[in-house]
This record gives C-alpha cells, sequence and structure tokens, in this order.
C-alpha cells in the first residue's frame, strides 16, 4: 500500500522508515586500470614542455623516457648505459589516441608518437602513467626505484623501457623518479619524475 509524502515524512520523523542511497550501477572486479601510458594523472603540480623529436634516435612510444640530443629530446640509445642516472622527463599524449589503422580493430590508447623532428610534450615534473616491460621481473612498489632498460632489447626487455627491478649491466637506476604504487593487469604503473 502506498504512502503519502505527509505519512513518510512522520514516519520518517519517528525513526520509523530508513533511507536508501543509490549509486551507479558500476562493479569493478579488483581494481580500476592505471590508465594508459603518457597520460598526466595528475594535474597540480605538474610541467609539461614542448620539444622536437630527434631525427635519428626519437623516443618509440608515449610514456617512455626521454633524454636531451642536440636541441630536441631522444629515446635511450645503448650507448647511454654507462652514467646515465637522470632522466629529462617521460614523453606525454597530448590527448587520448587510438590507432590510425585497423579500422573498427584498433585499439584506444595505443597510438605511436609523431616521426623524427616533430614537436612533441614531454613531462618534466609531475605523475604520469608508464609501461612496465618486464613486470615479471619485479613489480613496482610505492616509492620504489625506477630503472630503464639501456642495452639491446632482450625477451621483453625493450631499449629505453621502465623497469621495476635492476638487471646488472643491463639497466641505469633513475634517480629523479620513483613509483607511486603496484602496476595494473596491463602492466601499466604510475611514476613521479622530477626535474633536477
Amino acid at each position: 500500500m502506498k504512502k503519502s509524502l505527509i505519512a513518510l515524512a512522520v514516519l520518517a520523523a519517528c525513526g520509523a522508515v530508513s533511507s536508501r542511497a543509490y549509486v551507479g550501477d558500476a562493479a569493478i572486479k579488483y581494481r580500476m586500470d592505471v590508465g594508459y601510458p603518457g597520460d598526466v594523472n595528475r594535474t597540480h603540480p605538474f610541467s609539461v614542455v614542448p620539444a622536437q623529436m630527434d631525427g635519428t634516435t626519437p623516443v618509440r612510444r608515449y610514456g617512455d623516457p626521454v633524454l636531451y640530443g642536440t636541441n630536441t629530446v631522444r629515446g635511450f640509445v645503448a650507448a647511454d648505459q654507462a652514467g646515465t642516472t637522470k632522466i629529462k622527463g617521460v614523453l606525454v599524449r597530448p590527448y587520448p589516441t587510438s590507432q590510425t589503422s585497423g579500422g573498427m580493430s584498433s585499439s584506444f590508447g595505443v597510438a605511436t608518437p609523431p616521426g623524427a623532428n616533430s614537436v612533441v610534450d614531454f613531462i618534466e615534473d609531475g605523475f604520469v602513467i608508464v609501461k612496465i616491460d618486464n613486470i615479471a621481473a619485479g613489480n613496482p612498489t610505492k616509492g620504489g626505484a625506477v630503472f630503464v632498460w639501456s642495452v639491446a632489447s632482450a625477451g621483453n626487455d625493450v631499449l629505453g623501457g621502465f623497469r621495476a627491478a635492476a638487471s646488472a649491466g643491463n639497466t641505469c637506476a633513475i634517480t629523479n623518479a620513483e613509483f607511486t604504487g603496484p602496476a595494473d593487469a596491463n602492466g601499466y604503473a604510475e611514476i613521479r619524475v622530477w626535474k633536477q
């Protein structure tokens, strides 16, 4: 039997009616995805700057570390293995992008950055999503050290890719970045990078 609004108000005042709040029907099985590589994850404070992509050694994908070239930004090369302890930043996406080919089967968030000599953006201070290429070697932890694979690609490790565990003679320990937590099921994790 329906009750009038006045009757409901009287019952509520007496404590006889319980209220029920509704939220959106969303279920998150374990945890949400972190995001997409190259996403600036927190917008205060952060510093993103433009630069020209190097013509010889361009950065291979969004969310990869960048170093300075000659008036450009570039990706890692094997010669960087000795002595590289700081990155200049991480290549960021200007907006969520999708593949430029593949039609209906193309994936969202996996586009490659523009080619050599193009203008790109990189974050030099802030929080950004990156891809951990070899998650089996070690999962990031909050405040954990950041490493970059700095020799030729081998197995799941790719030259210039992030890693959460050191590999003697194969990785550079980056002193101006740290992980903010574990990676998601896709191997994406958030790092904080700062300018030094």
